[in-house]
Formats: C-alpha cells, structure tokens, sequence
C-alpha cells in the first residue's frame, strides 16, 4: 500500500518493544508506530481471519471506509479492534511472522494488544469490576466464609441481575461453585505439604482448583502417586496473575508473581518440576512471567519456567518407565471427545492429556482443536458472553459430532463453556485416568450440571 507518506515497511519500527520494564513500552507514540505497521502486516497476510473479531473488524475497517489505507484508522477504530482480542493467543500460534519463528518482522499480536490495554489502563482509575475479577483468590476466600451461600445467591435471578448490573457478569453465565474445602487444606491435612523444597515435582494447583474444584487436584496427587512420582504440595500459592494481566494490571500481576515464585523458587532449586494444573496458567509461568516481570523476579521466573510442566506432559514423558502403570480397573472403553485448549496449543507441546487416554483400554481420543471462546474472565462478561458462543461454535459442534459418550479437556474453564453450550461437561485428563485407575463405572457418564431456573419474579 502506498500513500503520500510513502510504503509501510513490515520490518519492525523503532517502537517496537514487547517489555513493559522498559520505558519505550509506555510510550504512546512508539506503541502508535508499532500498531500501525502490525496492522499493514496483518491486512495483507489475513491467515488470521477465522479466530476472534479483531482481525474481520481490522479488514473490514480498512476495506470498507479507508480505501486501503491503515493510517486512516482512528482511536475508536484502533480500540475497537483491540477490544476484541480475547487473548486465545491461536493468531500467534498460526503467524509465520513471530518472534517465536525468528522472523525478522517480529509481529505478536496478543503481545501489542497487552501493551495497548496496559497503557489504557493507566489511563483511567480502578473501578469495581476490576477489583473484585482481578483476584480470584479474594472471591475464594470470601465464598467459603459465606458457608455455601454465594453457590446460592449465584442460582438466584435478582442477584444475577444485581452482578450483571455491577460487575457486567452476564446473568446467564454458568459459574463455577466454591467448595467448602480449599484444595490446599485438604493437600495439608493429607500430609503433602509438611516436606517443604523437594520432591520430583511439586504442584501449583491453580486458583480454580484452589477455590472451585479441588478435586481436580487430588485426581492428580493420586494419578502421580499410582505411578511412584514424588509429588508434593506447598502453602501459600496465589493466582498465577493472568485475571489481572488481562485488564491491563501489570501491578497486579506482579504482585501476585512474586508470592508465587517465594514459594517455588526453593523447590526448583531443589530439583522439581512445577505441574500446573490449568493451560492458562502453566501458560503464564511459562511464557509470561519471565517477560512481564522484573530484576530479579524475572531471573527466578526464568528458572520455574524451565521447570515447568503440565501434569499430562510430565507423566507422558515417564510413560516408558517401569514405574508407569497402565493397570487400570475400568476404562470408558470407546470413543472418548478430547478439546485442545488454546493456551496448551501457544505453549506447543502437544497433546499428552489426549496421548494418555490412548492408554486406557479401547479408548479412542476424537481430538477437537477449536476455540471454546472462554478464555479468562471473557465469556463471564456482558459483551463477551453471546460473543463467546459464536467464536466458540465449532468446538460445541466438534464436540457433539465426535459422538462420545464421555469428553475430556486440560482446561477447567472450557470444561464450564462446553457444559453450558454443548450440553455435557468434560473431565480432566487426570480425573479420567484416576476414575480408571479406582475402577469407578464408565457405564454412565456424568449429566451435566443444569443451573436451577430463574423465577420471573426474581428478575427485574
């Protein structure tokens, strides 16, 4: 494309910087440069057509109402498009152009989208919204003082409206319970975390697994102790910091970081691996934190994230070991619908969860690579929820079509997403391989769990 101030060239330009330590990330200048010739690139590459809005929004913007020419587009347009992007990060997957790649044109797109929403919002003051989303472990907490009654209220029509009203959570949105019982108490009274540093692997259980659905935890403890691995669990862990990242809260997120790496640091020095539990943040340890942070919480962050692992990824490279046992008592023994989710595709390395399954008798995995449209605090929103369902339409589809009777993903979140859209709520590959091992029935596989209706009065 060309103009009367010449081509856009798609070799990086002076502002160019993917670190928020250094002061040229925060300049609104720099970051104008850097948007306007990602977007030239992405307008004439457009393999990223079919993800999220952002890049329709893009190319209908500069087709349609600037003739072709990207330095057209205003602050609106430019907001519009990036509000959009809900940080799936499959765009970055896909592009030949990354810095992932080594090329020279060193486009990350989720990347210039972060730098953007973090300058934004040093613009305005913290609001409501962002201080109740951004800390999953003050919801957590609070729920279990409320001794089961936030499950409640949550199923209650004229509460849902007052959060829709207040923190923009869609009513309809199905939402996680608390349990009554943290996964860190229960870690504790079951005696894993007395050993302090040490260990083969150590677990950083996720706040989701911390707060909602501990026992996605205790599959893992008892799957890595069928198969002899040294597994321990440590107090204190936080949330890994993405709920914050994605609202721009680079504070917040490092706040939450350092907790997380005064606790991990001494067992990765002692030699273990970090198994994170969720995508999402396996995703972060490793490949957020030793960009996003600082000094010498960037070093420390830079050893967990060598040592970090997923829990299938680590049992499957153990999988030729006499210690792996394939001894199981059940099996669902037949066509099993396994989701890939998008931040364990960004981390590429592989599909263990659905590699494992492959092991239990008769299994045969039908993998299903689409976007479920969760994605962090996203779908929970107002203006994300029915955009959701959209993005994530072929991966409902997928889902259904595979005609198993049990589906399976890493992602607790998609988990949600699929049970409310697709109608049946999958297990995590080491719930699946913990029900095999104990021998539970595969007869019958879970219904899911319907969200008690909403009476007519309850909402305005």
């Amino acid at each position: 494309m060309a103009d009367d101030e010449g081509n856009i060239s798609y070799r990086p330009t002076d502002g160019l910087c993917y670190d928020p330590s250094e002061g040229k990330y925060w300049d609104e200048g720099a970051l104008a440069k850097e948007i306007t010739r990602v977007f030239e690139v992405c307008h004439g590459c457009r393999m990223c057509f079919k993800y999220c809005d952002s890049f329709p929004k893009l190319f209908s913007l500069i087709d349609d109402q600037y003739d072709g020419n990207v330095r057209k587009l205003g602050a609106d347009d430019t907001r519009e498009v990036m509000d959009a992007c809900f940080q799936c990060k499959l765009c970055e997957v896909q592009c030949p152009y990354t810095p992932r790649d080594g090329h020279e044109f060193q486009l990350d797109f989720p990347k210039l989208v972060h730098r953007y929403q973090a300058i934004e919002r040093r613009k305005r003051s913290t609001t409501l919204q962002d201080k109740l989303l951004r800390d999953p472990d003050f919801a957590g907490r609070a729920a279990r003082a409320s001794f089961g009654l936030v499950n409640t209220m949550n199923r209650v029509g004229l509460h849902r409206w007052f959060m829709e009203k207040v923190l923009g959570v869609h009513r309809d949105k199905l939402l996680p319970d608390f349990a009554a019982q943290s996964f860190e108490s229960w870690a504790e009274a079951q005696g894993l975390t007395a050993e302090g540093p040490g260990g083969e692997v150590v677990l950083f259980q996720t706040c989701y697994v911390e707060h909602n659905e501990p026992q996605i935890g205790r599959d893992t403890v008892e799957v890595m102790k069928r198969n002899q691995v040294g597994i321990r669990c440590a107090k204190g862990l936080q949330c890994c910091g993405m709920p914050a990242w994605e609202r721009g809260d680079l504070r917040g997120l490092r706040r939450k970081a350092k907790a997380n790496l005064d606790v991990l640091t001494p067992y990765v020095a002692a030699g273990a691996k970090v198994l994170a539990i969720n995508p999402t943040c396996s995703m972060m340890l490793r490949r957020e934190w030793p960009e996003l942070l600082e000094g010498e919480d960037r070093e420390r962050a830079k050893a967990v994230a060598a040592a970090t692992m997923d829990p299938s990824e680590f049992l499957w490279s153990i999988r030729n070991e006499e210690r792996f046992d394939t001894d199981f008592a059940s099996s669902p023994n037949g066509p099993v619908a396994y989701h890939a989710p998008c931040h364990l595709r960004t981390q590429g390395v592989g599909f263990k969860g659905r590699d494992l399954l492959r092991k239990l008798p008769g299994v045969k995995p039908a993998l299903v690579m689409e976007c479920c449209g969760h994605d962090g605090t996203h779908a929970m929103m107002v203006d994300g929820f029915e955009y959701s369902q959209r993005v994530g339409g072929n991966a409902f589809a997928g889902m259904k079509d595979a005609d198993a009777q049990w589906w399976a993903t890493d992602c607790p979140l998609a988990a949600i997403q699929l049970e409310q859209h697709a109608g049946k709520r999958p297990l995590h590959p080491m719930s699946l391989l913990a029900r095999a091992y104990r021998g539970d029935s595969f007869e019958t596989a879970p219904a899911p769990k319907e969200p008690e209706p909403k009476k007519e009065e309850d909402t305005p």
